[in-house]
């Protein structure tokens, strides 16, 4: 009768348990710890024998070779998998363990893979919302790893019903973290800027990831379609002194808000702080750099100007006139920028220019009146000056 064989006779489970665990130790190869399984998943092992062994399995599998422990619970996965109902937090273990082995290899797509196949919601065991949470967002984190932000969505998605006021901290900020990096993938620059802000505050303590979060949200605010919103992030920004430590990021910051145009050598400044999504090539061919800047530079011209030719527009620009015309018929529509096109005379008419001049009459003319107040003070107390001024 072979050793295994000898074990199943044993009638006392706690005996036989001692004996299964006493025969794991002794696997030599994937021949071996095929046996162990296989007799410990038949249903003539009582769950009581069957459960403790195999998370004697799980506990041990991170201390063999990686080719080895990957071999073993793939093949425990498929031979649990008639009793999975039952076998659900062993199984569970053993996908834990061998997630942490891809992990650790930076195997990032298989990670999340082997994660994926922990059923949360089979009703056969009661899961606290935390775990689920920890765990969607840490699969998400995975495939935005492996640079696949459409599978990061799906999984972060399924963490909305889960998040609320009173989960742990560290986790919630994962989450955010997590769903500002996938709005920031998708180009949804002003989004994530908000959040990558907020996480910035949220981390206030921890100066390195603070300053982190601060600079991933000054980069998507720079890049998020110009405009009132913007502005108003921008000045948000501009105003958060910690800024002032991001070097050629912040000078940017600053021409931006001031709506001050930006010159070639101060967009190739940021190139250092760009991930490989920003400067990929949009249909008009230009990157997601160029277009806001773009956008900027016409913002900031509509300050300066009353009205401007679509071919001057274009010169300052650095793009052609048509492609200035289409950038400012969109962003009128949009409501981005204020102002009218004359197409017959091939000109834009900025708005918010005479605005501007209005402006600028006004202060003028405040501080005309606060001298000229200065003047009949000046001449209460010396009525003598009176003749100079008549003369």
């Amino acid at each position: 009768m072979s050793t295994l064989a000898q074990i199943e006779a044993i009638p006392d489970t706690k005996q036989r348990l001692e004996g299964y665990k006493a025969f794991l130790l002794q696997c030599a190869d994937l021949a071996d710890y095929h046996k162990w399984i296989s007799s410990l998943v038949s249903d003539a092992t009582p769950l009581t024998v069957s459960r403790p062994a195999l998370q004697e399995l799980a506990n041990r599998l991170p201390e063999l070779p990686s080719d080895l422990h990957k071999e073993i619970a793939n093949m425990a996965f498929e031979a649990i998998k008639p009793r999975l109902f039952v076998l659900q937090e062993e199984s569970t273990a053993i996908r834990e363990k061998l997630a942490d082995l891809y992990q650790e290899e930076e195997n990032w797509k298989l990670c999340a893979q082997t994660l994926i196949g922990i059923p949360l919601d089979s009703g056969s065991r009661a899961l606290n919302e935390e775990y689920k949470l920890g765990h969607y967002v840490r699969i998400a984190q995975l495939f935005l790893e492996e640079d696949d932000h459409i599978q990061a969505e799906t999984y972060i998605n399924k963490c909305l019903p889960l998040v609320h006021s009173g989960i742990d901290p560290v986790l919630n900020l994962k989450y955010k973290a997590c769903f500002a990096r996938i709005q920031d993938c998708q180009r949804k620059f002003f989004e994530a800027a908000t959040r990558y802000y907020e996480l910035s505050q949220l981390v206030a303590e921890d100066e390195t990831e603070a300053a982190m979060a601060l600079q991933s949200a000054t980069v998507c605010t720079i890049l998020s379609p110009a405009g009132p919103k913007r502005s108003r992030l921008l000045a948000t920004l501009y105003k958060d002194e910690r800024t002032g430590k991001l070097g050629p990021l912040h000078t940017v910051l600053e021409k931006m808000h001031m709506d001050r145009i930006l010159r070639p050598e101060e967009v190739h400044q940021l190139r250092e702080y760009l991930k490989p999504h920003h400067e990929a090539i949009l249909a008009d061919g230009q990157t997601v750099l160029e277009r806001a800047v773009t956008q900027h530079n016409l913002l900031a011209a509509s300050n300066l100007y009353y009205n401007i030719t679509f071919a001057e527009l274009g010169a300052l620009l650095g793009i052609s006139a048509e492609k200035a015309e289409q950038i400012a018929s969109r962003m009128i529509a949009e409501e981005r920028m204020q102002g009218s096109i004359d197409q017959i005379k091939n000109l834009i008419q900025f708005q918010n220019a005479s605005g501007v001049l209005t402006q600028w009459d006004e202060q003028i003319s405040s501080a005309c009146s606060f001298v000229s107040r200065i003047c009949d003070e000046i001449l209460k107390k010396h009525p003598e000056y009176a003749s100079m001024l008549d003369s």
